[in-house]
Formats: structure tokens, C-alpha cells, sequence
């Protein structure tokens, strides 16, 4: 067994094609992160990973739609998407495939 801390890896990514990380795959990326009230992220759109996003609790926007604690949001290649925590909580974030460079401005 290996015993890890999350606050070990960048900003929560510990699964994909990029160091550090628990597993180093191009087949997926994983990330747990935990949010402040307050925080965004800027639209911006992958050109070629889906990504799934599970609210593990708290309470978020994204594109202007309420999430709440057991939400899931799947955003196919080109979907835009903004984010921001309403009250502080968690997500779990998975894209496949692990793309380097893969975020573009939307």
C-alpha cells in the first residue's frame, strides 16, 4: 500500500500524461479538489477530451446552471464551460483522453 497526500499534486490532478502523479497515463486524467466560496474558473473549452464533473458536495455554477452535492455535467470536445463555487465544496473531475495543452480560452 501506498499512502499519498492530495495536497501533494497540482491542483488536485493525480491520474494522467503529466508528472506528478499516482498512475502516468495518456488513456485518462483524475482530479479531486476541494473549493472556497468565491473561486472561478475563466469559459474555456477542450478541443479533444470529454470531461465528467461529480459535485461531491457543495454548491457550483457552470454555464449559468445551479450544481449541487450528486450532479453530474458531462462536457463533450467544444463545450464551453465557466465555474464557480457557491459554497464551499468538492469536485471529482475526469477526462479522457490526457491531453497536454488540451484548454483553450473560450
Amino acid at each position: 500500500m501506498m499512502r499519498l497526500r492530495l495536497s501533494d499534486f497540482t491542483r488536485g490532478w493525480i491520474v494522467g500524461d503529466f508528472e506528478p502523479s499516482i498512475i502516468r497515463t495518456k488513456a485518462f486524467e483524475c482530479m479531486v479538489r476541494h473549493y472556497k466560496t468565491g473561486e472561478k474558473e475563466a469559459k474555456h473549452v477542450h478541443k479533444i477530451a470529454d470531461e465528467i464533473t461529480v459535485v461531491v458536495s457543495g454548491r457550483f455554477k457552470m454555464n449559468g446552471e445551479m450544481l449541487q452535492t450528486g450532479d453530474i455535467v458531462h462536457l463533450h470536445p467544444g463545450d464551453p464551460a465557466d465555474f464557480e463555487c457557491i459554497e464551499d465544496g468538492a469536485t471529482t473531475v475526469v477526462k479522457t483522453p490526457s491531453v497536454i495543452g488540451d484548454k483553450y480560452d473560450a
